[in-house]
């Protein structure tokens, strides 16, 4: 027999064997241990799989513990920037004798900056493996050791008067960080049932809010803003890594992971059954929806990010959800909340007031996502989302207008004020948090782990791209900028506008046929009806 032909005859047996029900040894074995105190409740074949208690504490555990930092690390490093900086002009000028004059001290600073987000890029890459290779939860669980790594340069570097732990520190959160917006969205959707993936994938996106908004308001004064205590504003967020770490360890698997990728169907129907809180006999649908994921993806055990790239079927969908997560950056966001404190004053705030009205905006931000938790489950992702980049491409022309002329009608610092708001509000209500979660909704499980990895890796990206650019064109076209921003977000509308599909209530296996033609694609001639 020839080697192909050995490959596919194992390939035939072991679809076969998943294609069958499981037996019922394995079902009575599974079900012994399984109990709980919301069990006799659902003791009823009128099951429908809800909120339980392993769900919940998934979302909660991850939200704080693996997203919140992610966040934190993204807003805490402007408000003690100039004693950093004085405490790497100092270092090293003692240890090498080095006097560095502004150019060179922007330069230190900007690698202090942006090495954070070559960690990120660098963590989104490797989320497709480790996802696949570990699983979704030990991944999980590497990405909150790093992050205490991370917590230890940073508390340490100026008592060991190193520059390097400071960047270090900053390359290790900024991996971990790259490895939680690929791998928690995706572990925290494949555990919630369909009725609940989008509340569930908005769990990560609402951590990175929190997060920054922390790490603004840890900054005050009256905080963690004294001069001598920028270690520990930049390490604090340990504590919650600490609380959250153990609890990770008792939570159950992805049962879609261990079903579709390890192709264990035992350890799948007992990690269901625990996430559930019912008996293994109440889960038939959702094993039937397992089974047919492993009959649609029999010809592939795992897609690396190269052979998701190469793979036709998934073109669409990876041009999806890469674009939605790149637009997420670069419609402007971190632009309108550098700009924020500079309109606000010029609106008559003063210096502290100013600062609070910007810790206003990543409130909003919160505040909107806590709302997107009730929304997504009984609203389209496709409304929502469209509506979002709509009406982030108009407020930020408007807020364009309203700098421009920022100066020349004693109204108008107003009318930028409110059109800050609103921007941050729109962004909330959808190009913020649907990103994040929506390649779990359209990837399968076998590419799942790919799908998530260039979706992050282009959401890194783009902050990169606006980290680096923005400065620039600040200095040569001002208030122009966001006009740029608009007219990117505009393109992202009309391409979301003709290919995104309607996700809610649909299979990812049904998701997919809707795109496996590519730009040829018409998954709006079926969804068009349901949106």
């Amino acid at each position: 027999m020839r080697a192909g032909d050995s490959i596919m005859g194992e390939q035939t047996e072991r679809s076969s064997l998943f294609a069958e029900p499981i037996s019922r040894d394995i079902l009575a074995d599974i079900s012994q241990p399984v109990t709980n105190e919301h069990q006799h409740l659902t003791q009823t074949h009128d099951y429908k799989a809800g909120w339980s208690f392993y769900l919940v504490l998934a979302g909660v555990v991850t939200t704080l513990g693996s997203s919140l930092p992610v966040g934190f690390n993204i807003g805490v490093v402007n408000t003690p920037a100039e004693l950093i900086q004085q405490f790497c002009y100092e270092s090293l000028l003692e240890r090498f004798n080095i006097d560095l004059d502004e150019t060179w001290m922007n330069i230190v600073w900007s690698a202090i900056v942006s090495i954070f987000i070559v960690g990120g890029c660098t963590g989104s890459i490797l989320g497709s493996v480790l996802a696949d290779k570990l699983g979704r939860k030990n991944a999980t669980i590497v990405t909150s050791i790093l992050s205490l790594a991370g917590a230890i340069m940073f508390v340490l570097c100026r008592t060991a008067n190193s520059v390097e732990m400071l960047i270090l520190g900053r390359l290790l959160v900024g991996l971990s960080g790259g490895l939680t917006t690929s791998i928690v969205p995706m572990y925290l959707t494949e555990l919630a049932p369909p009725s609940l993936t989008g509340a569930m994938g908005v769990a990560c996106p609402m951590g990175v809010n929190v997060g920054v908004l922390v790490g603004q308001v840890m900054g005050l004064q009256d905080l963690l803003g004294k001069p001598n205590d920028w270690p520990y504003l930049l390490s604090v967020y340990a504590l919650l890594v600490i609380i959250c770490l153990p609890v990770l360890f008792i939570l159950p698997e992805s049962p879609k992971y261990l079903y579709v990728v390890k192709k264990n169907e035992a350890e799948s129907l007992r990690e269901l059954s625990r996430v559930r809180g019912v008996s293994p006999s109440l889960l038939t649908e959702e094993l039937d929806e397992l089974r047919e994921e492993v009959r649609s993806n029999n010809d592939t055990d795992r897609y690396s990010m190269w052979a998701a790239l190469k793979d036709r079927r998934l073109l669409l969908p990876l041009l999806l959800v890469c674009t939605s997560q790149a637009g997420q950056q670069t419609s402007g966001i971190n632009a309108v909340f550098y700009y924020s404190q500079t309109i606000f004053r010029q609106a008559g705030l003063s210096r502290e007031n100013a600062q609070f009205a910007t810790i206003g905006c990543g409130a909003i931000n919160v505040c909107t996502a806590v709302i997107m938790v009730y929304l997504l489950p009984r609203t389209g992702r496709r409304p929502l989302l469209l509506g979002s980049m709509f009406g982030a491409t108009i407020i930020l022309a408007l807020l364009a207008a309203a700098m421009r002329f920022i100066d020349a009608v004693s109204w108008m610092p107003y009318a930028a004020m409110i059109a800050v708001l609103s921007y941050v509000l729109v962004y909330g209500f959808g190009l913020g948090p649907i990103p994040y979660f929506i390649a779990s909704e359209i990837f399968e499980v076998a590419p799942r782990g790919a799908g998530m990895a260039w979706g992050s890796l282009a959401n890194w990206g783009g902050n990169f791209l606006v980290g680096t650019c923005f400065p620039s064109m600040r200095d040569y076209i001002g208030a122009y900028s966001f006009l740029v921003f608009s007219a990117v977000t505009g393109a992202l509308t009309v391409f979301h506008k003709l290919y995104f599909p309607e996700t809610r209530g649909k299979t990812p296996t049904q998701v997919t046929e809707l795109c496996n033609n590519g730009l040829r694609s018409r998954p709006l001639a079926v969804t068009n009806r349901n949106v």
